[in-house]
């Protein structure tokens, strides 16, 4: 399994900690405009954009993606 991972730039990273270097590095409004959606737009906060992201994979996989090209792109 490790063999499988080691060329995965997610691995190891947290939700958590993806998020927070997202708004670290480009700030709520940036990462509003990138990726469009109520918890980055409207009274933002790490909590409840884990919330919304835990549960709507499409959006996860957006921000997922948009950190990948941000940091391993």
């Amino acid at each position: 399994m490790a063999e499988e991972q080691k060329n995965n730039p997610l691995h190891g990273k947290t939700l958590e900690r993806i998020v927070t270097d997202l708004v670290d590095r480009y700030g709520w409004d940036t990462l509003g405009e990138v990726i469009p959606v109520n918890c980055f737009l409207i009274n933002p906060s790490i909590k409840s954009s884990l919330t919304f992201l835990r549960k709507t994979p499409w959006a996860r996989k957006k921000v997922e993606d948009f950190y990948v090209e941000t940091f391993h792109g």
